[in-house]
């Protein structure tokens, strides 16, 4: 009987029940709808990744009605505001290239949905969307409507406990039992013993031997039948099809012995071999999580935050130390870490971090701010509602609008290898086949599967991902946080590398300050302290430090001008300090040092004059980078210690002042039309621009809260002299990868040639080749961490 099947879902389809829509046949009308729904919306190509990739819809009238509570609704979202909403649902039927496909075009279904991105491994999708044009209970009703239900529970949605999945150890298990007991019944052959209960039980015992390898071949091995099904349909040929190949004719050779009764056949070593290499794979897995790219992320921000302490002190604590109920206090352009109510009067937060949109948003006292924006204006308080959340905060680092695109050298060398590699491979063994059978056809079979099996380039496609995995998390241990593997082959590429001065060549903390002009009384003092509050400038926080401390007001008015300076009002009066442009102040300053101006309601009042303290390590740093690097240092301020710096630094470091933030940008980019491969050091605020067009942007980190999504690396400031030392590893980062892929493939060339001799047993084959993958993961482990303590 012919049984027809659902062109959405692929079950079986009841004859009383089958619908016909559009010459096509659907088992119930759920499947017929979500047909309709992708033909209207000219989606219909969905159907193009899988045979019958769809999932049933199920009857959830009523189900999800709690939605349309507002005050419910808001507990699932991560962002609400104003008509902006990111809500992530958890999504169990997640299965496939369609599933990813069909969740990444919701904006094609609905109109009010921005943007859907896919978390493949964590079975979620993120949906961005617009609350005045559709709700969070549509969402989940359209999801519903085309078989993705989205499983939500209210009572622990956050720390939902994620399964498990152990289907891997119990194919394991599964091969193991069957492997054990295969060797065990087939001691009497292998020993030729050949008492007469032998012989007589001999046939009994190959097809129990036969029902025993069943489950292995069937169960244990599915996956990889699924993968290189998968791999041919696609044209892309992967490492799955020889292996899935070099089971199924050990499997066809053994039982065509035992029926033919030429002997029990290879089930013991199909067995073996399917066991070896599952337990391969769960090394990898493993290993690979252990040394996965994603670090703690206490990693990503060492930046400092300041905390309101109840005596009204100010205190700076690390950003993973915010609790619940905390009073924090956020300066211009800072970024909001955590969810909060605003305290203080009103102020405006830019969102374009999270959802691309640059025009601020008025709030006001009372109003729920989020973690992600950034404050633009007068110093804010907040009151904490959440800690810090390290998938939230870390996603904004690695928003697709940060990211810088390049090409990239190893993966564009393991993609050539493994295209070409699969092909050879196959006519490498088939060629071998052929010229053994005419000699001796159980060494053409296990020459053939030996092939097959040994030179499994697993251990070629996981050098690059180990490498980097572990270079990345040794530097954090060094207090270098990196974004993401790329910046690590960035550096490697780096030839020149660009100094900020003030605040990254410069130390905040040991700076001495002298204070010339007209004598400042205490109201004074206390009108240039409260205005300097709000500011992130390396030179605005010195000095907030250094005059004594006042009683605290608010500031009715505050503006800052980034490489210019600041302008507020509090208190009726008008408060202005920068440089002398801002000021429109001619100073005769001989010495040209770094100053602040200063001007109180129009009066000029005089200057703090900055004698900066070099970072310790400065000239040895200098000295060794010359050597490799061109070196610039690219300063806003003028240039009154170009003398000092000439002295100080390689006579071949290009000195260049009276930068502004734009210029900055623009003397990078000069370099990089001229070839040159750039870093730029800097703060992370005046330079926001050059980080970002930088090839590669490291923000200097040192108890000031300017997070720069756009640089690509944060390093403590206390690691300031060891740059050189993290340049030298990223590139030995790439020789152990080179080194590695060496390696790989000599153990490949070695293991075919014992293979097409017919040297190599099929089973010592699957023994060897998750040996390999240990090999090259210990190498490349022991390798980057010896480089790392050299």
């Amino acid at each position: 009987m012919n049984t027809q099947n659902c062109f959405h879902c692929g079950n079986n389809i009841v004859k009383a029940e089958e619908i016909q829509f559009d010459e096509k046949s659907f088992c119930c009308t759920g499947c017929k709808t979500v047909y309709e729904i992708f033909s209207l919306n000219d989606l219909t190509c969905y159907y193009d990744f899988e045979t019958a990739p769809g999932a049933t819809p199920q009857d959830i009238k009523g189900k999800y009605d709690f939605l349309d509570n507002a005050d419910i609704a808001e507990k699932l979202l991560d962002f609400n505001e104003e008509h902006t909403q990111i809500a992530t649902l958890y999504i169990p039927h997640i299965h496939c290239s369609s599933c990813i496909w069909i969740l990444e075009n919701l904006n094609k279904l609905n109109q009010g949905i921005t943007a859907s991105q896919v978390n493949f491994h964590e079975k979620k999708v993120r949906i961005t969307f617009n609350s005045g044009n559709v709700s969070l209970k549509e969402i989940v009703l359209l999801l519903s409507s085309i078989g993705y239900e989205p499983y939500i529970s209210l009572e622990n949605y956050e720390n939902k406990k994620k399964e498990v999945d152990r289907s891997l150890y119990y194919k394991i298990g599964v091969a193991f039992f069957s492997f054990g007991n295969i060797m065990l019944l087939s001691f009497p052959e292998y020993f030729e013993v050949g008492e007469f209960w032998i012989e007589q039980y001999k046939g009994f015992f190959r097809w129990l031997i036969f029902a025993l390898a069943l489950p292995p071949f069937f169960y244990s091995a599915w996956g990889y039948y699924v993968s290189a099904w998968k791999s041919i349909k696609s044209k892309m040929l992967n490492i799955d099809i020889p292996i899935a190949l070099g089971i199924v004719v050990m499997f066809v050779r053994s039982t065509v012995d035992i029926a033919m009764g030429y002997g029990q056949g290879f089930f013991d070593s199909m067995c073996g071999l399917i066991f070896f290499m599952l337990l391969g794979k769960m090394f990898q897995q493993k290993t690979y999580n252990f040394l996965s790219f994603e670090r703690d992320y206490k990693s990503y921000f060492p930046i400092a935050v300041t905390k309101i302490l109840s005596d009204k002190s100010e205190e700076a604590i690390q950003v993973y130390d915010i609790q619940k109920g905390d009073r924090l206090l956020i300066r211009n352009q800072e970024l909001i870490p955590v969810d909060g109510i605003l305290i203080s009067e009103k102020t405006a937060i830019d969102y374009s971090f999270v959802t691309g949109e640059a025009v601020a948003i008025e709030k006001k006292s009372g109003d729920k701010i989020y973690a992600g924006g950034k404050q633009i204006g007068n110093v804010i308080e907040m009151e904490v509602l959440h800690s810090v959340s390290q998938s939230y905060l870390t996603q904004l680092w690695s928003n697709d609008v940060f990211q810088k695109h390049f090409d990239r050298k190893y993966k564009t060398i393991t993609d050539t290898i493994s295209r070409y590699f699969t092909p050879a491979l196959l006519l490498l063994a088939f060629v071998s086949f052929g010229f053994w059978i005419f000699r001796d056809v159980t060494t053409a079979f296990n020459v053939f599967t030996a092939i097959l099996i040994v030179a499994c380039p697993c251990a070629l496609a996981l050098t690059a991902p180990f490498t980097l995995g572990n270079v990345l998390r040794l530097m954090g241990y060094r207090k270098f946080y990196l974004k993401n593997a790329t910046v690590i082959e960035q550096l490697a590429k780096v030839d020149t590398v660009v100094f900020d001065k003030t605040g990254t060549i410069t130390t905040n903390k040991k700076t001495s300050i002298i204070y010339e002009g007209t004598p400042l009384n205490d109201y004074e003092l206390k009108l240039l302290k409260n205005a300097l509050r709000g500011s992130n400038h390396p030179l605005s926080r010195r000095l907030y430090d250094f005059i004594p401390n006042q009683e605290k007001s608010e500031t009715s008015h505050f503006e800052e001008i980034i490489g210019k300076g600041i302008f507020a009002t509090a208190d009726a009066h008008t408060i202005k300090l920068g440089s002398s442009q801002f000021l429109q102040h001619l100073s005769e300053n001989t010495h040209k040092k770094t100053k602040v101006h200063v001007e109180i309601d129009g009066v000029y009042k005089g200057s703090y004059v900055f004698n900066n303290q070099y970072r310790e390590g400065l000239e040895p740093l200098f000295d060794k980078l010359s050597k490799k690097y061109n070196l610039v240092v690219l300063s806003g301020d003028n240039d009154g210690e170009r003398k000092i710096l000439e002295k100080m630094l390689p006579s071949k470091t290009t000195l260049v002042f009276n930068q502004k933030p734009e210029q900055k940008l623009q003397f990078i980019e000069n370099l990089q039309k001229e070839g040159q491969n750039v870093m730029m050091v800097g703060d992370g605020l005046n330079d926001a621009g050059a980080l970002a067009q930088a090839n590669v942007g490291i923000s200097i980190s040192e108890n000031v809260n300017v997070f720069s999504p756009a640089c690509d690396g944060i390093l403590d400031a206390t690691q300031f002299s060891k740059i050189g030392y993290f340049l030298k590893l990223s590139k030995n980062a790439m020789k152990t990868i080179y080194m590695s892929f060496a390696l790989s493939l000599l153990y490949n060339i070695v293991g075919l040639s014992f293979a097409v001799s017919g040297n190599l047993s099929p089973l010592v084959a699957a023994i060897i080749m998750p040996l390999s993958t240990v090999t090259i993961v210990s190498f490349v482990t022991i390798m980057s961490n010896y480089f790392a303590r050299k």
